[in-house]
This record gives C-alpha cells, sequence and structure tokens, in this order.
C-alpha cells in the first residue's frame, strides 16, 4: 500500500471544496518566485480531533475540536518567512506568498513549476478513528477500563482514565515540483489510579495507542493496561525513601527510553548542531559512546505513534543510524538544516500544525539490543538501583545535562532485585552517561504509544524504546 490513496484523500478534503487545482498551487510559486527565493512549500492541513475522560464512573469531559489552513514558507539562503491562514483559499494563498516574499529582493524568474505527486510506503490504514466507534461506546470502553482496575486490588480509591482520537490529513506541495500527502489516524488511552492503605496514598499510571482506530484497545489490551498502573500504585505504597549518591543504575527497557530521547536524541537534531550549540556539535566520526551502544531513528515502523509515511516536508521517513557500535554517524535533519550542512534531510522535519514552521523532530527514537540476558545485567550487580518506569525529566542541550525522576524503582542487592524505593532521580550528562554504559540486553522494546515531545513550543507524538542497559557510576538524588 502506498501514499497513492492518501493523495486522493487530502486532494478530496484540502483541494477540491475551495477550487484549488496543481495549477493554481503552481501559480502561488510563481508568485514568489518573482523574488530570488531558494526554496518555497504549502502544507496544507485538516486535523479532527477528540477527548473523552472518566472520573470515579462519571464523565468528566468530552471534547471535540476541527482545525484546517494552509502555512507558506519561503527560504532565502539562512533566512525563511513565513505565513499562514486558517482560510484554504486561492486568495488566501496569494496574500501569503507576497507576504512570505519580502524577504528576498525583487528579480527572480518567477517560473512556476511543474508540480508531480510523489509517492512513499503507507504506514498506517487512513480510516478516521473518531468515526470507529460510537459514542456511547467510547465511555463503555472507559467505564471497562475502570473495572478492571478496581477489580485488580480492593485498595484503590481512584481512578482516572481517558480516550483520545485524531484524524489528520496533510497535503505538502514544494518549489522542486513535488507533492506529497499524508492521511494519520492517532488513538491513545491514559489511565491513572489512587490506591490507600494505612493512611498513605501513593499513584500508578499506564495507557498506551498508536496509528489505529480504537478497535486497537481490545478487553485484553485493557486489562493489561489495568493491571500495570495497579501493580505501580501498590509498588509505590510499600516503597521506602530511595538512597542518593553515585551508584550503578540498571534502566528497564521499553519506556524508560524516554531517558534516551530527552539526553541524547534533542542534542542529535540538526539545528542545535548547525547553530554549534549541542554538546554533540562537530563531532561526527568520533566515538561518543560505548562500544555497543547503537541508537536510530526510525519512523518507518508501521503503526507506530511517531511514525510517518512522509515527514510535514513531503519527504518519505526512513531509518537513520545515528550512533553506530559507540560512533557518531548522523544528525537529525530537516531540509533546510540538511542543506545548509550540505547533507540530505533525514525525514525529520515535523511541525505541529500548518500555523508553525517545520523543524527537525524525533518520530521513534531507540537503541538496538545487545548481547545480554536481562537477569545476567541484574546479578551483576552487587549494590545500585533497578529504574522500571519513569516519569518526567529535563535536559539541557547545550550541557547534555539531564534529570529524570523514577516511577517505579526498586534496590538492586547481591544480584537480586529488592526493596522498592520512592523519591529517586537520576541525574548526569547525556554524552557522559553514554560512556558508561557496560552492559545491554538482548530485550529490546518499544514504549505502549504514549510520547508526547515538546521543542520550540510545538508538541508532536514520538516513540521511545531499549533493551536493558546496565549504566555505571550514575548520580541517583534520593530521599533517604
Amino acid at each position: 500500500m502506498t501514499t497513492d490513496a492518501h493523495y486522493k484523500t487530502a486532494e478530496a478534503c484540502l483541494l477540491a471544496p475551495h477550487d484549488l487545482t496543481p495549477g493554481k498551487i503552481a501559480d502561488v510559486f510563481g508568485e514568489l518566485f518573482g523574488h530570488r527565493v531558494d526554496y518555497a512549500d504549502l502544507y496544507f492541513q485538516y486535523a479532527r480531533s477528540e477527548a473523552w475522560s472518566l472520573e470515579e464512573g462519571i464523565v468528566k469531559s468530552g471534547s471535540f475540536n476541527i482545525e484546517q489552513g494552509v502555512g507558506v514558507r519561503a527560504i532565502s539562503g539562512e533566512k525563511t518567512a513565513f505565513a499562514y491562514s486558517d482560510e484554504i483559499s486561492a486568495p488566501a494563498l496569494s496574500t501569503a506568498a507576497k507576504a512570505t516574499r519580502a524577504i528576498a529582493a525583487a528579480g527572480g524568474a518567477g517560473i512556476a513549476p511543474a508540480l508531480v505527486r510523489g509517492s512513499a510506503p503507507a504506514l498506517y490504514a487512513a480510516g478516521d478513528p473518531i468515526l470507529s466507534l460510537p459514542d456511547a461506546e467510547k465511555v463503555r470502553l472507559l467505564e471497562r477500563l475502570e473495572g478492571y482496575a478496581r477489580a485488580a486490588d480492593s485498595r484503590v480509591t481512584q481512578v482516572m482514565a481517558s480516550v483520545a482520537g485524531s484524524w489528520e490529513v496533510v497535503l505538502v506541495a514544494r518549489s522542486d515540483g513535488r507533492m506529497a500527502a499524508d492521511v494519520r489516524p492517532l488513538v491513545r488511552v491514559s489511565l491513572q489510579v489512587i490506591m490507600e492503605e494505612d493512611g498513605r496514598r501513593e499513584q500508578g499510571s499506564a495507557g498506551g495507542g498508536g496509528r489505529y482506530d480504537y478497535g486497537y484497545f481490545t478487553d485484553a489490551l485493557l486489562k493489561d493496561y489495568a493491571e500495570k498502573a495497579v501493580h505501580q500504585a501498590a509498588v509505590n505504597l510499600r516503597a521506602k525513601p530511595a538512597p542518593a549518591g553515585a551508584m550503578t543504575v540498571v534502566l528497564g527497557a521499553g519506556w524508560p527510553g524516554i531517558l534516551l530521547h530527552e539526553a541524547i536524541g534533542h542534542g542529535l537534531e540538526g539545528d542545535f548542531n548547525r547553530k554549534g550549540s549541542s554538546a554533540f556539535s562537530g563531532r561526527i566520526g568520533e566515538r561518543v559512546a560505548a562500544k555497543g551502544v547503537t541508537v536510530v531513528d526510525d519512523g518507518t515502523i508501521p503503526n507506530r505513534r511517531g511514525s510517518l509515511s512522509v515527514d510535514d516536508e513531503g519527504n518519505p521517513t526512513r531509518r537513520t543510524v545515528l550512533i553506530d557500535d559507540g560512533v557518531l554517524v548522523a544528525y537529525i535533519q530537516d531540509s533546510l538544516n540538511a542543506r545548509l550542512m550540505g547533507v540530505a534531510p533525514t525525514g525529520n522535519g515535523r511541525r505541529e500544525s500548518f500555523a508553525h514552521l517545520p523543524i527537525p523532530r524525533m518520530t521513534n527514537t531507540y537503541m538496538l539490543n545487545g548481547d545480554k540476558d536481562p537477569q545476567e545485567i541484574i546479578a551483576s550487580v552487587k549494590k545500585g538501583l533497578y529504574a522500571a518506569n519513569f516519569g518526567g525529566g529535563q535536559v539541557d542541550i547545550t550541557s547534555g545535562k539531564f534529570v529524570f525522576s523514577a516511577a517505579e524503582a526498586y534496590l538492586i542487592e547481591d544480584g537480586k532485585i529488592t526493596t522498592p524505593v520512592k523519591g529517586a532521580t537520576l541525574i548526569g550528562n547525556g554524552p557522559d552517561a553514554l560512556t558508561r554504559v557496560s552492559m545491554i540486553g538482548n530485550d529490546m522494546a518499544l514504549d505502549p504509544g504514549v510520547g508526547t515531545c515538546g521543542k520550540d513550543g510545538q508538541s508532536v507524538p514520538v516513540g521511545v524504546g531499549q533493551p536493558t542497559l546496565r549504566i555505571d557510576g550514575l548520580t541517583v538524588g534520593g530521599t533517604g
């Protein structure tokens, strides 16, 4: 399956209702190139989204939103001009074009390109998830999820559940003559439980999703979310204050890859490296991590939350090796930064909406498998911390310094996972932490489909993943 069918949907949704044709779009480029502009593109978008939340068995909120519009970008050298409109029409496009071409001097060729439809593998179905389930059934889905959580443990006192879906149609027209389209479904379920025992209250959370319709959330999957959230809360109920100091830390597989995303992934984005503001700037070809550490960004995994058939500049996404056996080999690139750095784009130009400029962003970023059994890694640690799951975190791109809180963690004593601990934070430096990886598991897993990444005020869905990792000499901030 390719994006040809997606293009037909985009044409019917974004062009035909507004009496726009490829010829009229080409005329906009003619206006833009009446000035000395190096490159320009138009980004059309239509998006529908909804969210439902349930608390204590009552529908707490329900929302539905529709937005559409077009963004016009013109680039001259390193200068970028951008205008957008929530009206899709030939006059609106012409007005935006006149505004953006002001960055360049008059006297361009004024030649309109012949627009040709591009094609890429379609990584997900094009159906609208919002229409895949009646509203009453969406509420019942949340009621079942709450029921599974309460049935799992009598100490559960509060349950908050939500379900969200969106359907996005995009069409990109570029001054190099390429047109590309994508139709993007996305669903997510989130669950938070609060448990009480002997006057102590703790919480746990779980959830997941991807580029599916609501049929993805089977009863078996909802039960799994409920069991994981309840398990996390139950562990925290008996957790002791976490110790502090430098120690060996073992990170669990899957969602703990968020540390890799934040502490290392952002530092590998092209804009930070072109400007020299990343801890990884100018280090292509250098060893930046321990041997065995291979990190990739892959936007081509079918149905994953972070995947895209084409990016928001119309380039097909791809699998890009960033760090190969410890050596830095590539950055994450959009078209602008790739051109200015003299390399090829990697299909990572992303934007939140038509009202935002594309910038280099991650898709699904993860570390590849090593050769160690996870139990062997745990057994190798005399005294340390096992971080099974993470909460929030933050990083300074320039220095690489990060701070992450563990949502579920345990002590490792004499090669065994023992006492659960609460309040553990991991403190370190991304490039330094990579060199401290001493064992890599063979159990690589991707997260369940919950990640959202923020950068420059824009939020986009992403994926993370990793195998079990042993990192030596990481600083742990604790409460005990």
